[in-house]
């Protein structure tokens, strides 16, 4: 029977001295490093500079921007506040005012035509994101839509009767080809502002998206694409085959029509004066604004533009270059649980939570992945181990401190650029073997524990430092196994489509991700193969787990929410990741984070006193 926690952390946050929180550090995905900014410049690129006369100090993120339609003012989306918010800003970058508060996500808005209301996406009162609308003289909003799937990239009609916006509402959810990623399918629906007459105008399956409103009121641009094609466009280096397709649509009749315009991955559609069509492009070797008279705009990395109303000007975010950092802290929802985000992957903490190991690219190295570690003082980092042909994944240090074990390989499914197919019938996942390997932690003494003829990863230590458990995927069966380090022996813990063992730091219980009818959970098991548990059962993805340092707790990422916004904005993989938290039994569900970015692999820092997680 397990000990009573002896203090909720929120409770404890509010004792003097010796207080104690949470630390969570985890993954942030993007394809690329910095933070995306705002930017203004003519329509065809020229004066560019940025859009905001005094840029908050510090990692931030301003992004989605859309003009008043008197052309004066725009609005968009700032994280400088912690949580995704909106704010109003003038032309010239003067006159910055929030227009939202929310601990919510608040996104992509769009004004009415007499510019005294805002159509926007938020995840308030639900988590899942959905249309609201704002009355910019009292700053209330009122729900629009309900219910899941996600509605994305609303537009607001010329005469004031309808919104239209993309949503996956009533649609699938299902897994890339041969991959663990979900495919986002959506189609175009328009709604009058007062939530009534509801209607989908397009169908069959794929995705459409953004659209924008032609000033006859009749019709709407938006860009489409196959489901399959929403993985590789979503991130920023798009191999060729996956252009998408500009398409005028009739409201009334659901009659498309495809619009002229160049080759590639084209996004974020916005008709303009002279039947010209202005859009992004994301897989040119010249990224940035294209448009359908063949002139160019702006260019770079841009992922969301908004023409002023004469279409003279054009307002875009892209991400402003800066080195990834290794150890920062970032929102939570809950202040109990301090969250830090890593420049890495799968961050394991030592045992006295002074360092953290993770899987990592070096600056200056390889295209293979080194097993790093990073003092938490001073966030150093330093490579413990690299292999000339092999990656490195998920590491996890002996309960001594003076050990990590990791899994070394090819690892293809992690670091190809999401090419490889994994999730074949048969469930074959040998992909070219790996072995679990150890190294002292000053590097020394490196040996490799299994065979590499199987796919052999995601190792974990019991609590004596004698045995450890990892996941094998074989031609003999997969699973979970538990080794003695000595030497002395493998034993089959499970034989299902089992992933990311962690032994318990109590002992009494192993957690893993087990894909079964058609989605990754999280379960528990005892060490002598007793005690099947189920966790969770989110209707998505829940996987990359970590134990609190007693063992009380779990934190785990979960797609659970949904999708936030349109795929091809983000450059991640899986924009829907958020953080979680429950006991070790499953109860008392929490989420720590709201975004549209891809939050994943958490690691559980030993609990500090108040004054040291200050530092």
């Amino acid at each position: 029977m397990r000990a009573p926690l002896i203090a909720v952390a929120a409770v404890a946050l509010l004792c003097a001295g010796s207080a104690a929180t949470s630390r969570i550090a985890f993954v942030r995905v993007a394809a690329t490093a910095g933070e995306p900014e705002l930017f203004i410049a003519a329509a065809d690129g020229g004066g560019e500079r940025p859009l905001l006369a005094n840029p908050d100090a510090g990692p931030s993120a301003n992004y989605d921007a859309v003009w008043a339609p008197d052309g004066q003012s725009i609005v968009f989306t700032s994280e400088r506040n912690g949580s995704a918010d909106l704010f109003r800003v003038n032309a010239d970058g003067s006159g910055l005012k929030p227009l939202t508060s929310d601990p919510a996500y608040d996104d992509q808005a769009a004004f009415s035509p007499d510019g005294r209301r805002l159509v926007f996406v938020s995840t308030r009162d639900g988590g899942l994101a959905n249309l609201w609308i704002l009355d910019l003289s009292t700053l209330r909003a009122k729900r629009l839509t309900s219910g899941a799937g996600g509605y994305f990239r609303p537009s607001w009609s010329p005469d004031g009767k309808w919104i239209a916006f993309a949503s996956g509402r009533g649609n699938a959810f299902p897994f890339a080809e041969g991959r663990w990623e979900r495919l986002q399918v959506a189609d175009i629906y328009v709604v009058h502002p007062d939530g009534s007459g509801l209607n989908r105008i397009t169908s069959g399956g794929n995705f459409c998206g953004s659209p924008k409103w032609m000033a006859d009121s009749r019709r709407v641009v938006a860009y489409c694409m196959t489901a399959q094609q929403t993985l590789p466009n979503r991130i920023s280096r798009i191999v060729p085959g996956n252009d998408t397709r500009l398409v005028s649509i009739d409201i009334a009749t659901g009659v498309s029509a495809d619009l002229p315009a160049g080759p590639g991955v084209k996004f974020n559609p916005s008709p303009l004066a002279g039947n010209d069509i202005g859009y992004i492009r994301k897989d040119s070797a010249e990224p940035g604004i294209y448009y359908s008279s063949g002139k160019r705009g702006p260019m770079g990395a841009i992922r969301a533009a908004a023409w002023s109303p004469d279409g003279a000007r054009v307002v875009f975010n892209k991400r402003v270059p800066g080195a990834p950092r290794a150890w920062w802290k970032t929102y939570s929802r809950n202040p109990a649980y301090e969250l830090r985000l890593v420049a890495g992957s799968i961050p394991a903490f030592s045992p006295s939570g002074d360092q953290f190991a993770m899987s990592a690219h070096p600056a200056a190295g390889p295209s293979l992945s080194a097993l790093e570690v990073t003092a938490t003082a001073t966030g150093e980092t330093r490579i413990v181990y690299q292999d000339k042909t092999r990656n490195v994944l998920a590491g996890a240090w002996s309960p001594d401190g003076k050990k990590i074990i990791f899994g070394l390989g090819p690892f293809s499914a992690f670091f190809d650029g999401f090419h490889s197919e994994f999730l074949k019938p048969g469930g074959d996942r040998v992909e070219g073997g790996a072995a679990v390997a150890i190294v002292n932690a000053d590097g020394s003494g490196f040996r490799e524990l299994t065979p590499a003829s199987d796919n052999n990863a995601f190792p974990s230590f019991a609590p004596d430092g004698k045995r450890f458990v990892y996941r094998t995927f074989s031609k003999d069966g997969n699973g979970l196994r538990i080794m003695n380090l000595d030497g002395g022996g493998t034993s089959k813990l499970t034989d299902g489509y089992d992933n990311f063992p962690l032994w318990s730091p109590r002992g009494d219980l192993i957690m893993f991700a087990r894909l079964a009818g058609g989605t990754y959970d999280v379960y528990t098991i005892r060490p002598d193969g007793s005690g099947l548990k189920r966790l969770t059962n989110g209707h998505g993805n829940d996987a990359h787990m970590a134990w609190s340092p007693d063992g009380e707790y779990i934190a785990f990422a979960s797609s659970r929410m949904g999708f936030k916004d349109e795929v091809i904005y983000t450059d991640a993989p899986q924009p829907y990741g958020e953080i979680f938290v429950m006991r070790y039994d499953g109860t008392g569900v929490e989420q720590l984070t709201d975004n549209q970015w891809e939050d994943g692999a958490p690691g559980w820092q030993r609990t500090m006193t108040a004054e040291t997680a200050k530092r």
